[in-house]
């Protein structure tokens, strides 16, 4: 699956600027603890995350996750989303819990 997929996708919105719409997602890494993640987080996936603090935007760049998907229409922050654009981190929200969010990674391939 493509970040392109996501930004098409009637569920996803794209909340940060990145020009790399062409890159791939291989996985999906579920979870809040960020130390958790940093151990277990593979280059390419997409992560699922409730945190909406600038930490998550320096966990993506060390893993070099494809991009950040928030559910549940949590609210991130200007500041977050700038920090975001500046490092070319996706960012996404969506309406949908974790089950659903993977239900459309599922249908797409990942």
């Amino acid at each position: 699956m493509k970040i392109k997929q996501l930004v098409d996708h009637k569920d996803f919105k794209l909340i940060s600027k990145t020009d790399d719409l062409e890159r791939n997602i291989s996985g999906i890494e579920c979870c809040d603890l960020l130390s958790w993640v940093m151990a277990n987080g593979n280059e390419d996936e997409a992560w699922v995350t409730v945190q909406i603090h600038s930490n998550i935007i320096a966990v993506a760049t060390l893993l070099d996750f494809s991009c950040i998907i928030v559910p549940e229409n949590i609210e991130v922050g200007s500041d977050v989303l700038e920090k975001a654009s500046d490092e070319g981190v996706a960012i996404f929200s969506t309406s949908l819990d974790a089950y659903g969010i993977f239900k459309v990674m599922y249908e797409n391939g990942v």
